[in-house]
């Protein structure tokens, strides 16, 4: 397949290649880009290896299905369609499941190791597909709109579950689905995505998991802020919502993505965005903690990471109306601070909100 971008070795770890000598998959020209965004390219600069690979520098050099997504829906909205097109080359190459249109969300570089988890990761299939959508919009490519339908397709076919009147969102085809209840990732549901979606397949699952998904955020309160947490575990039958066990019971790592998608697609009104804001603003807080345990109220000794920070600023500027203050990939700590920290920025321009530099 192709899928590479310039010479075979640049797959041994190799920094980015500079714009002007990238070439694309099955190309020899060179590129000649427009001047691009430059929050987008300092991303691009630090994080994506010349054959089309993002690079998670904070898990070991791995790159996963959601990584490869978060950045191709930047580059669209960036109108960077050449690094679009070798993430997208990449990610078919290297990611592609054969028996269904989701991607396995591994790939391990290290030798010795195995390159794949063959399971997918749904949030990242929710990226791609969406980002997949909006690009065979932008620039006229039927094939990014083809392939975008059928990841989407294959999310509600394959990645979803009738528990107790409502449909739930599996974090992944295998392993979260149990005899008597779901466990759910809430951030998982990217809220902004499921419109989108619904316009490019035409199926009303995504209307449906979106007001089951909001309803399902509702009852995932804990704590003394009323916050979610990273897993949560949904019983089929009677019981409640619970923090999923072998998880720590946190609103942390993954939870803070949650306010993030609310934000984003304009559910101003739900209390989990609400509560993450009475949370980030307590004054009782000496700094904004990195996470907080819900069933001891525990925080986090040590700062939240930037991309946090960039959350709280487009959660706070979207319920006070000031302008949100946001740092560029640049002073970010790793690939995952600098992604969301992207994102909150797509998202406060989605909501029309000013911005700065913080």
């Amino acid at each position: 397949m192709a899928g590479k971008i310039g010479r075979r070795a640049a797959l041994a770890g190799m920094a980015a290649a500079p714009l002007s000598t990238l070439v694309l998959p099955g190309h020899t020209r060179h590129l000649h880009l427009q001047p691009l965004d430059p929050a987008w390219l300092a991303f691009r600069h630090r994080y994506l290896r010349a054959e089309g690979r993002v690079v998670d520098d904070g898990r070991g050099g791995i790159s996963h299905s959601e990584g490869q997504g978060f950045a191709m829906l930047l580059a669209q909205r960036a109108g960077d369609v050449e690094a679009f097109e070798a993430m997208w080359a990449w990610t078919r190459q290297r990611l592609a499941r054969p028996s269904d249109a989701l991607m396995s969300w591994r790939f391990t570089p290290r030798p010795g190791e195995a390159p794949h988890d063959p399971n997918n990761a749904t949030d990242g299939d929710l990226f791609l597909a969406w980002s997949l959508a909006e690009a065979g919009q932008r620039w006229n490519r039927p094939d990014f709109a083809r392939a975008g339908q059928a990841i989407a397709r294959d999310i509600l076919r394959l990645a979803t579950r009738e528990a107790n009147g409502r449909l739930l969102l599996l974090p992944g085809v295998q392993g979260f689905a149990q005899r008597d209840a779901v466990v759910v990732n809430p951030s998982y549901y990217v809220f902004p995505a499921f419109a989108a979606l619904e316009r490019l397949t035409g199926e009303p699952g995504w209307a449906r998991l979106r007001r089951d998904g909001l309803d399902l955020l509702e009852q995932c309160r804990f704590g003394r802020w009323g916050l979610p947490a990273d897993w949560v575990r949904v019983p089929l039958g009677a019981g409640r919502v619970a923090p999923a066990h072998g998880f720590p019971p946190r609103f942390a790592y993954d939870a803070v993505r949650v306010p993030l998608y609310l934000a984003w697609a304009g559910e101003d009104g739900a209390p989990a965005l609400a509560a993450a804001h009475r949370f980030w603003l307590d004054p009782a807080l000496r700094l904004l903690p990195a996470w907080t345990d819900l069933r001891t109220d525990e925080v986090a000794p040590y700062p939240a990471p930037s991309g946090t920070l960039g959350i709280a600023r487009l959660v706070h500027g979207l319920r006070s109306g000031r302008a949100v203050a946001l740092r560029g990939p640049q002073a970010a700590e790793n690939y995952y601070a600098a992604a969301l920290g992207l994102l909150a920025r797509e998202a406060a321009a989605a909501r029309r909100l000013p911005l700065e530099d913080a």
